[in-house]
């Protein structure tokens, strides 16, 4: 078992999630600003935006994070020496153009970048920017209604034409959105919109994602006109769905469910909507609205790799019967009694991962890239300022293991980011005692702490694994043939 020798291991963030300085040097409202605390409703007002922004909560968790703003010198100096070859990020779009719509570019957003890409370089840290992760502007969300209106691909394509030219030469991967395919499931943070004001919310989302897809195709197109060795690919909030049981109607359901998200990849790596798309428009009674030259820009600019995130495999039923959902998960999913869960309910499925691999790269032939895998614990600091978490490290061995198992099948796969490689606030609940990182960072769920970090018992074991390229995780294996 090995892994190519110019894999890339590294860890991912979002800058919605762990930049904060939310007004700093000309920077606009996100979409997460106006989002509170769990203990005040977050969930309430992820889906009620237009009721979220009227209210003064006591606490937003995205206005601080943890500061990588101005600790970023300082983290992607701990990432270099866990032996990082690849560092995902991504880009505050509001940070660029605060308004989303603005003549000019922001010039201090963007020397901010140039700083952290310089940093990268420093370390021979190769960026892997995500140009929109759930980071639409607040703005265009109140002028608009976001991505459900035609406007924003002009306005998303003259944000990324901005920056694929200030930071060509400084970047060579690009993902267009990240997991695509949230906007089915969190319209306001996947496509800045309120589906509240339309009369079939279904019709809302898919045009909207129709607009993403068009959008993601010409920035395609522009990336490699800009620089041929640019790579771009789409992104997958990815994991296989298995039938509870092997009745033809529970098997159906499944594969059901995995389309509804490979719909958005078959758009990207095909360059074409699938043909079942016509039935489930149908039936949702959507209408896709289409400019002339949609099915042609979708053809010609389709996209050269595939990443996705996993965390868990899913599981889905006919049967009304059986209804019991796993906790505090964006996907529907019915309980694995095979599976452990997490403190969040989140089930824990390293095999899984292997079988999501194969199944997309037997469906598009195309690269992948593991952008997103982890495991959200409550971690404890001890007086010592050590967090034993040896939990993340049976996950993330057992994950990293299946993953080199699916490379030995045949699948091609480019590198690895761990999510939340350094504690960041939960997109889903605003939380940061939802903890993935290798790196502890001082700061609780009502914002209090010194912002200082600690590393994790995980920090030293992942930067072996790295150090090995992934041979330490099959030592013990090799030891008793």
């Amino acid at each position: 078992m090995s892994f190519p020798k110019n894999f890339l291991w590294g860890g991912a963030t979002a800058a919605n999630q762990c930049e904060g300085a939310y007004r700093d040097d000309g920077k606009g409202l996100s979409l997460v600003d106006i989002l509170p605390t769990a203990s005040e409703d977050r969930q309430y007002a992820l889906f009620h935006p237009k009721e979220a922004e009227k209210k003064n909560y006591q606490y937003y968790p995205s206005h601080e994070s943890i500061d990588f703003y101005h600790h970023y010198k300082e983290d992607i100096k701990l990432f270099a020496e866990m032996g990082y070859r690849v560092f995902r990020m991504s880009l505050s779009w509001p940070r660029i153009f605060p308004n989303g719509d603005d003549n000019e570019p922001n010039e201090a957003g963007l020397k901010f970048y140039d700083d952290v890409f310089a940093e990268c370089r420093k370390y021979k840290i190769e960026p892997l920017v995500t140009l929109n992760h759930f980071d639409t502007p607040l703005a265009l969300f109140d002028k608009y209604n976001g991505w459900s209106n035609r406007s924003l691909i002009e306005l998303y394509v003259k944000y990324c034409k901005t920056v694929l030219e200030r930071y060509q030469g400084q970047v060579h991967y690009w993902l267009t959105f990240n997991e695509i395919n949230m906007i089915l499931h969190i319209p306001f943070l996947g496509g800045g919109m309120d589906v509240n004001r339309a009369e079939n919310a279904e019709q809302l989302k898919y045009q909207a994602a129709h607009h993403q897809l068009v959008a993601s195709a010409l920035v395609t197109k522009l990336a490699h006109e800009i620089d041929p060795e640019n790579k771009v690919g789409c992104m997958l909030a990815a994991g296989q769905t298995y039938p509870y049981t092997c009745a033809p109607e529970d098997v159906f359901a499944a594969m059901q469910a995995d389309r509804e998200g490979y719909f958005f990849i078959d758009v990207q790596a095909r360059g074409y909507y699938p043909s079942y798309a016509k039935r489930i428009f149908e039936n949702k009674q959507v209408k896709i609205k289409m400019a002339e030259d949609d099915k042609q820009i979708l053809r010609k600019n389709t996209v050269d790799f595939i990443s996705f995130s996993y965390y868990s495999s899913r599981l889905t039923s006919t049967d009304p019967k059986v209804n019991s959902k796993t906790a505090d998960n964006i996907f529907d999913s019915l309980k694995n009694p095979y599976l452990k869960t997490s403190s969040w309910g989140w089930q824990t499925d390293a095999l899984g991962l292997r079988i999501t691999m194969n199944q997309i790269y037997d469906r598009y032939q195309k690269p992948l890239f593991v952008v997103e895998n982890g495991l959200g614990e409550k971690d404890v600091l001890t007086e010592e300022h050590e967090v034993h978490d040896e939990y993340r490290i049976a996950y993330l061995r057992e994950n990293i293991k299946e993953m080199g198992e699916a490379i030995a099948d045949g699948v091609e796969c480019w590198g690895y980011t761990s999510w939340g490689c350094i504690d960041l606030v939960s997109a889903g609940s605003g939380e940061m005692s939802k903890r993935y990182g290798y790196i502890y960072v001082d700061r609780d769920d009502q914002g209090k702490g010194t912002q200082k970090r600690y590393k994790k018992d995980s920090f030293s074991w992942y930067a072996e694994v790295i150090a090995s390229n992934g041979q330490l995780l099959f030592e013990k294996e090799r030891a008793n043939v």
